[in-house]
């Protein structure tokens, strides 16, 4: 039942910005060294990665990130709503 639950979920919610950090990972990044990046996705496909900020301690990243997202909420909001045609709330 969990992974019937869980696949649902991954329907409803879709990312828009992602940011990530797994070193020892060939699909994430390592931000102490290539700094902090946000992977942009479309329909559940990566359209582009930009770089956000610059190398960090790992600890740091986080803080980082959640101030982007912050910031720049309501434009990330905007842009997903008219990648899918949703109507003003």
């Amino acid at each position: 039942m969990f992974c019937g639950v869980q696949a649902a979920l991954s329907r409803l919610v879709q990312e828009v910005p992602r940011f990530d950090h797994d070193p020892e990972s060939d699909h994430t990044h390592d931000v102490t060294e290539e700094g902090v990046h946000m992977d942009v996705y479309r329909g559940g496909e990566k359209i582009r990665s930009e770089e956000v900020f610059p190398p960090m301690k790992a600890s740091d990243a986080l803080t980082f990130a959640e101030e982007h997202l912050n910031q720049h909420a309501e434009r990330y909001l905007n842009r997903f709503e008219e990648w899918h045609e949703i109507r003003n709330r």
